[in-house]
């Protein structure tokens, strides 16, 4: 379903520590713009009763069915996108501006 590489696990684990929310799952949500491209949304919280729950990497991930529709299959990663400028970013190929990276 959604699957986080190492480096963006090692920066979720990061954040959880430093927020004072270890032991808090990662909750992504995703709805689509008016021009259908998929806007995302993640901070740690508490698990409600409808919800699906992943685990990547040790990373327990909250999901509402309508955000888990629109993430299947993405992959979350953190990386470098200009020198010392790190954010994470969401490979999703249900989103129609995704280009996958090339190889």
């Amino acid at each position: 379903m959604i699957t986080v590489t190492p480096a963006a696990a090692e920066q979720i684990k990061l954040s959880a520590e430093q927020g004072k929310a270890e032991g808090m799952s990662l909750r992504i949500a995703a709805s689509r713009n008016d021009d259908n491209s998929i806007h995302y949304g993640m901070g740690f919280d508490d698990s409600k009763e409808d919800d699906i729950t992943v685990t990547t990497e040790d990373i327990e991930i909250i999901l509402s069915a309508t955000s888990a529709e629109l993430l299947k299959n993405t992959v979350i990663d953190f990386v470098e996108l200009e020198p010392e400028k790190f954010q994470f970013i969401f490979m999703n190929p249900n989103d129609p501006n995704y280009k996958p990276p090339v190889e």
